[in-house]
This record gives C-alpha cells, structure tokens and sequence, in this order.
C-alpha cells in the first residue's frame, strides 16, 4: 500500500474513530484511483494533478458508475488530498479545482405502517430460535432507527433493565440515548440467558462474539419471505428510513430526529422532510376529488 494512503488511513482511525468498515471503503476507493494513476504519475499516488484526478472521474462516468458512487470517490480524494496539504506532504489541495458530479437526491425507501406490522407477525412464525431473536432485533430496529452496524453490536449494558433508554455507540464512536419501546425492550430481555451471561446484546459464536449485520440481513429478508413482502425491499436501513419517515408523518421535530438517527448534520436528515412531502402528495391525488 502507498505509505501516504497507510498515513491516511492511520489518521481515520486514530483520531476520527473509523470503522473497519469504513477504512477497507477508503482503501478500496482511492486503491482504483492509485491503480488508475500507476502509468501516469511514475511519482506515486500523493503528486496527482487536478487533471489527472478529472481524468480518472471521466473514466468512471466512462465505464457507467453512478454519479453517487463517483461522488462518494471524489469525498475521499477530497480527504486524502487535503490531508497530504495539512501534513505539508504536498503544498496544494488538486481536488479544489474539482466539480462534484452532479447527482439527484433519492427518496429513501420506507415501509407503510401495516407492512412493518406485517413484518413483525412473519417473523414471530420463524422456527425455533429464529422466531424470538427476529422479532427483538426488527422490534429494535423499527422503535429506534439504528444502524445495522450499530443493533449487531450493542453490548449487554446498553440496555439497562429499568431505563426506556438505550445507549447506542454511533459513528466516530459518538454516544447517545435512544428512547425504546416497551414491546422492543420484553422481546430483547426475553432472549438473555442468566446461565449463559454475554458481553453482547445479541451474541454468536463468531470471532466477533455478537451476531453479524449478514446474519441480521438474512433474517430480515426470512421475515419479508413470510410475510410476503420482497425480499428486495426489505432491510435494516429501509427500517431505518421507515421509523425516521414514520415519526415525521407524526409531527416529530427535524432536530430531534436528527439527534435519534445520529445524524451530525442536520442537512442529511432534512432529505426525510421530502419523503413526507412525497407521501402528502401521493394522498392529495389519490383521495382528492378534482385531483
């Protein structure tokens, strides 16, 4: 690996506390733009130029990437470059004479009320041990809005036993308290052995000693199977986006579901505002007399 991008990556963990995940985003992501580079700057990754960076944006409009995707590398050719000027690697930043692709914001994708209800009874008729552990993950999920990443690795202690509230570690291991239901706190209990004490909420067998976000993909998707949803519509982060859009449907504020959904900007969570407009419209056509 470049030792600048290893510097980078060092730096995202150390003093950003970025997730495993994210850091292998990272690797991959600016490791195409190094491999894109190789023949063109003999000099390494770090002395790039403005015109080879818009060059290798052009080849991946080239080879049909989403503008999305083309942005999300940019942000981390943004990062990386900015990083190399503030350690004086380099004496400029190339990505500031960069435009961003442009891309249009998409709705996110959020259940009605009675498919989440619908979901929630198909997973209680899973067998054996699938059943139980379903309905106190989806149960989690719907109440409170976290991140995949975030539910499969809640320890034991998050969730005291006379508290509504629930302490969730987020990204950048930011903490912060979450309001629970009580029918998401009885089918959470309900799964703790006390002859088999864990230090995970939901604990495997796994080398990480918690259950996978594979594992509580799979079964959401077991869920939708029997509930007869597709599969393909349903996920943790849809549930996500369904408890964010829900909440708003019932007047929540956009400032406390910012704090709720761990969001550090409040313009990422103001996206959910036009699935509420989306969803007002789609009632005025449908039930509008002169619609």
């Amino acid at each position: 690996m470049d030792r600048h991008l290893e510097a980078f990556l060092e730096m995202l963990a150390a003093e950003r506390g970025a997730a495993r995940n994210t850091l292998a985003a990272y690797a991959a992501d600016l490791g195409d733009l190094a491999a894109f580079l190789r023949q063109r700057e003999p000099r390494g990754l770090a002395a790039a130029s403005a015109d080879a960076l818009r060059a290798y944006l052009a080849r991946l409009a080239e080879e049909g990437l989403s503008a999305r995707t083309a942005a999300r590398r940019l942000s981390a050719m943004r990062q990386f470059f900015r990083f190399l000027a503030r350690e004086g690697v380099r004496p400029d930043d190339p990505t500031e004479l960069l435009d961003s692709p442009r891309q249009g914001k998409s709705l996110p994708k959020a259940l009605r009320a009675a498919e989440v209800t619908a979901l929630l009874d198909a997973a209680a008729r899973l067998p054996g041990k699938r059943g139980p552990l379903t309905v106190a993950m989806l149960e989690l999920l719907y109440c409170s809005g976290l991140r995949a990443s975030e539910l499969v690795g809640l320890p034991a202690s998050a969730l005291a036993q006379d508290s509504a509230l629930i302490l969730v570690r987020g990204k950048g291991n930011k903490d912060r308290l979450v309001p629970i239901s009580g029918r998401a706190r009885t089918a959470v209990l309900g799964l703790q052995d006390p002859k088999k004490p864990s230090k995970w909420l939901f604990p495997s067998y796994g080398a990480s000693g918690h259950l996978t976000r594979q594992s509580l993909v799979l079964l959401v998707k077991q869920a939708a199977l029997e509930a007869g949803l597709d599969p393909a519509k349903v996920s943790p982060h849809v549930l996500r986006h369904s408890f964010a859009s829900h909440l708003l449907e019932g007047g929540a504020d956009l400032r406390a579901l910012q704090m709720l959904l761990g969001h550090a900007d409040i313009a990422t969570t103001q996206i959910y505002t036009r699935v509420l407009e989306e969803r007002l419209r789609e009632l005025v056509e449908t039930h509008h007399p002169l619609a």
